[in-house]
């Protein structure tokens, strides 16, 4: 078979979220997360569905470590669940949730795989909300505090870090939109939530550093943004879209500024002294790629953010094949974003790591047994070519998702897992997918 040829070097890695797989999410002294309120409102979520029980991983995390083992990744890429080290996001840690990760990270290390521990990825404890959520400041400093704590307990054994995943979805999904926890429609009134983010961020990476934590990133994720048409009017609103969407949340840690005056003006506190903290070097940037946004003028097509008053509509992507979710999968997006951050940031851009790349096919078990899921297989093989293609240092690639899991507002419905997880009986079937991941693996050694 022909497999994509990457460095020796290169690490290939699967990745995953607290909230999305661990369930248990009253075990061992868990506090309350924002995605517990948001799925227990009827309507948030499809089907009713909550990440209450999930894939258990909690439970069973040895079984999917020695799936890790056999697939022959080099690394796991987790998030730590908040509420279970600071129930209510502040205050002295509950060892018992300290305790899940200690072993976690002990399995894997057991296992010949490196721990790769994001910090938050979105289930933020529901007393921080109460207190003003991300649109205050004390929640950065709280992320700071948070991280030194697990920083102490897990610094000698985690191989990498990242204090925040997908800054830009929480901003625009959970304050601004209100499609994900906690639900607020804040409109332009979300934008504290990206800097609060940010700063958390360059908190994080100090108090990781002042912890003796090292090779630490961030998961951000970006993709290039193309315009509807060639109108003035349609580039215009792309040109928002991207200096929003991407550079917002790239250009303050790799260029220590905004990339736009009034998106600066918008920010809260001491901005200037702020962005000296988001700005601290980081060992690598993470880069979460899934499609291109296109984007044209308000009003002047069919948009998939309907009744959201912005200066820009996002359509979709036609001329391209759909995942079920209905996301386009173009594999050269991802050469091309890889180029645009080349272009911007030349030798202040560190080296590169996929964090996440991935796609949702509605698979099901066949008759056989098997998972035959060759649109996967496709995905992942074109997408590492790109990656190839651009000629950028890019590290390595984590594979979105080891199990299909909870996918947020959409439930159980989107599944990206290289391995099938039936949710009633909890059974994991390993896909057509993992068996070319691991043989694509082996290839490359």
């Amino acid at each position: 078979m022909d497999f994509p040829v990457l460095p020796k070097d290169f690490v290939f890695g699967v990745s995953a979220a607290s909230y999305q797989i661990e369930g248990a999410v009253r075990a061992d002294g868990r506090g309350v997360s924002i995605w517990d309120t948001f799925t227990a409102e009827p309507g948030r979520v499809k089907n009713g569905e909550t990440g209450a029980v999930a894939c258990d991983h909690y439970h069973r995390y040895r079984e999917d470590v020695a799936m890790m083992k056999d697939l022959g990744v080099d690394s796991y890429r987790f998030s730590i669940a908040w509420p279970r080290i600071q129930p209510t996001g502040g205050g002295p840690a509950n060892e018992a949730g300290l305790d899940f990760y200690d072993r976690l990270v002990d399995e894997l290390l057991a296992a010949g795989i490196t721990p790769a521990a994001t910090l938050y990825h979105w289930d933020l404890p529901q007393a921080l909300e109460d207190a003003g959520g991300w649109t205050v400041r004390d929640t950065a400093e709280r992320l700071a505090d948070y991280a030194a704590i697990v920083g102490a307990r897990l610094g000698d054994r985690v191989g990498m870090w990242m204090p925040l995943n997908e800054p830009v979805v929480v901003t625009m999904f959970g304050y601004a939109m209100g499609t994900h926890a906690p639900g607020r429609q804040l409109g332009f009134g979300a934008l504290p939530v990206a800097h609060h983010q940010l700063l958390g961020h360059g908190l994080s990476v100090q108090a990781l550093r002042a912890a003796g934590c090292a090779n630490i990133g961030i998961a951000s994720n970006h993709a290039p943004t193309w315009p509807a048409s060639d109108s003035a009017e349609d580039k215009q609103a792309a040109e928002i879209f991207d200096a929003l969407v991407n550079w917002t949340f790239a250009d303050p840690i790799l260029r220590g500024e905004y990339p736009d005056p009034l998106v600066a003006a918008a920010m809260p506190g001491p901005v200037a002294e702020d962005l000296k903290i988001i700005a601290e070097p980081l060992d690598w940037f993470g880069i979460n790629y899934y499609q291109p946004a296109m984007v044209g003028a308000p009003g002047s097509g069919e948009s998939l953010l309907p009744g959201v008053d912005l200066p820009f509509d996002l359509r979709t992507t036609e001329g391209y094949p759909k995942t079920d979710f209905g996301w386009s999968v173009v594999p050269d997006g991802l050469r091309e974003i890889l180029a645009a951050f080349q272009d911007r940031y030349g030798e202040a851009l560190p080296p590169v790591y996929i964090t996440e790349s991935g796609c949702s096919y509605h698979d099901t078990v066949g008759q056989d047994g098997a998972v035959h899921d060759q649109a996967r297989i496709d995905y992942h093989d074109r997408h590492l070519r790109a990656l190839v293609e651009s000629g950028v240092d890019v590290r390595g690639y984590f594979a979105w998702s080891i199990l299909d899991n909870f996918e947020w507002a959409e439930g159980f419905t989107e599944r990206f897992g290289l391995v099938h997880v039936d949710y009633d009986t909890q059974k994991r079937t390993p896909k057509d997918s993992f068996g070319w991941y691991r043989d694509l693996i082996r290839a490359n050694r």
